[in-house]
């Protein structure tokens, strides 16, 4: 093999072969800085005296600007992200758990006018109007709060009320910047976008901290009250991969943990610090989501006093595990059509490929989470009694055609058939918010050739709950800014 040198003033240069590389071959200057190869016998060339060698300019390690470019951009990356961060802290009240911001005594509440009283007045009571619209002869309920809960697939029942309100043209409640109403913080209605006193809305269902007094002065007297429960060993695996990494003080602790779960679980006192940021992901959740303190003493009796509060309080109480029938459930109680209860399954995670809890995790995890396992055990026997009423086998009817009526969209509206990763959703608009540092969250490649009939619902059963609130028209400036902060700094 030769190395072919570029020529100089009087021709080509000649050629050296590897063999004789070492003792005959130096590397010269050649023009403008570039570098040759002069080849030569023990200093000589073609009987000539060789000119002295000249010196070789030495090249800088390319090493080294690769590291200064790096460093340059991780100290632009800091200060752009520290700007970004102290705005997005403007933008996010402080969380005081126990100190909720209520609405000034003597502000205005909700007033519907007269005929809407009377309309939410016999919808509650299930009369019959003289143009009721469905075949049994009640009329479809329209005022809904929907407590959100994290992790229990609150995200596909938020996207059937979207559908529902934007089908009748209801106004939504919905919080202005971000997508949720400054949870951590408790409720309060000046938090809603738009809000004057007394003004009324028909649908509350984004994700907020409960403060039953400030959600019920936005919506009629009649409104249905809705939440999602679901087994809390569950729930915290779910939580705990999600949210587990915005939880710094118990995620810096596990550091270096090959199976984190299993480590925290089995030693949780050591790993979790109840006042560290966003500590309340990671116990009790659904105790906190509905406005209770996560770190009550079991033994206190005020942990049943505030379950029985919650039975008071809300008119149905779904189950995760049982979604199908508490959308039957759903559909009877607020007078809805089969069609108003469709859904694909939204937000949901990649399964794992480690195998799931193992039956002492599961235990370890129920026991940690003690306040919601107590919740949960109250609404899963009040949610059988009240499919025992609704009668078991009329029940099983509808969930069949309910499941029917889902697989029959999903071949209509889904490309393959089935969910896929994020990488292989083809429509941005069709693309779920991911977890920090990870891209677990399942989504849907919409079919390219649908009918008119089907179109637009099938776009609006298949997109996320971030585009939709944005096709809604709410202002979503602090997700969109965080969103930006993500995509720039590839978390």
């Amino acid at each position: 093999m030769n190395i072919h040198t570029p020529a100089g003033a009087g021709g080509s240069q000649p050629a050296c072969d590897w063999a004789s590389l070492e003792r005959s071959c130096f590397p010269v200057t050649a023009g403008r800085g570039s570098l040759g190869v002069r080849c030569g016998s023990g200093g000589e060339r073609r009987g000539r005296a060789s000119p002295p060698r000249p010196e070789v300019s030495e090249m800088p390690p390319p090493q080294k600007k690769r590291w200064e470019s790096m460093a340059k951009g991780l100290v632009l990356g800091a200060l752009f992200t520290s700007f970004l961060l102290l705005l997005y802290s403007y933008a996010v009240p402080p969380l005081h758990p126990d100190l909720p911001s209520t609405t000034p005594e003597g502000t205005p509440s909700c007033s519907p006018a007269p005929d809407e009283s009377e309309t939410t007045a016999a919808a509650a009571n299930g009369s019959s109007p003289a143009n009721g619209s469905s075949p049994g002869g009640c009329r479809p309920r329209r005022d809904i709060v929907f407590m959100k809960t994290h992790k229990t697939a609150s995200s596909t029942l938020l996207n059937i009320l979207f559908r529902f309100g934007q089908k009748h043209g209801l106004k939504f409640a919905f919080p202005s910047g971000r997508n949720d109403f400054a949870y951590p913080a408790f409720f309060a209605r000046r938090l809603v976008q738009g809000y004057r006193p007394g003004a009324c809305f028909n649908i509350i269902c984004n994700h907020m901290r409960f403060h039953y007094d400030e959600v019920r002065g936005l919506v009629a007297p009649g409104a249905a009250f809705i939440t999602v429960l679901r087994d809390p060993a569950r729930l915290f695996e779910s939580s705990f991969h999600y949210f587990g990494s915005v939880v710094p003080s118990t995620w810096r602790r596990l550091r270096g943990r090959a199976d984190k779960l299993a480590a925290f679980l089995r030693e949780p006192d050591r790993y979790y610090d109840p006042r560290g940021l966003n500590a309340h992901y990671l116990r009790n959740l659904l105790f906190f989501d509905l406005g209770y303190d996560s770190g009550l003493d079991p033994r206190s009796p005020r942990v049943q006093e505030h379950i029985l509060e919650v039975e008071r309080r809300f008119h149905l109480v779904l189950l995760q595990e049982y979604f199908d029938e508490s959308l039957v459930l759903l559909k009877e109680l607020l007078c809805w059509q089969l069609e108003d209860v469709l859904y694909f399954r939204l937000n949901a995670r990649r399964a794992p490929a480690a195998p799931r809890l193992s039956a002492e995790l599961y235990r370890r995890a129920t026991a940690w989470n003690v306040l919601d396992a107590r919740l949960y055990r109250h609404f899963n026997a009040s949610f059988w009694r009240r499919v025992d009423a609704f009668g078991r086998e009329r029940m099983r009817r509808e969930v069949a055609a309910l499941r029917r009526a889902n697989e029959r969209m999903r071949r209509i509206c889904i490309d393959g058939g089935r969910a896929v990763d994020a990488a292989a959703i083809r429509d941005a608009a069709l693309q779920p918010w991911q977890p920090l540092g990870a891209k677990s969250i399942l989504g849907y490649n919409l079919k390219q050739s649908i009918g008119r009939r089907h179109a637009q619902l099938c776009r609006r059963m298949l997109t996320p709950e971030i585009q939709y609130l944005m096709d809604l028209g709410v202002n979503l400036w602090v997700t969109r800014l965080w969103k930006a902060v993500r995509d720039f700094l590839q978390w």
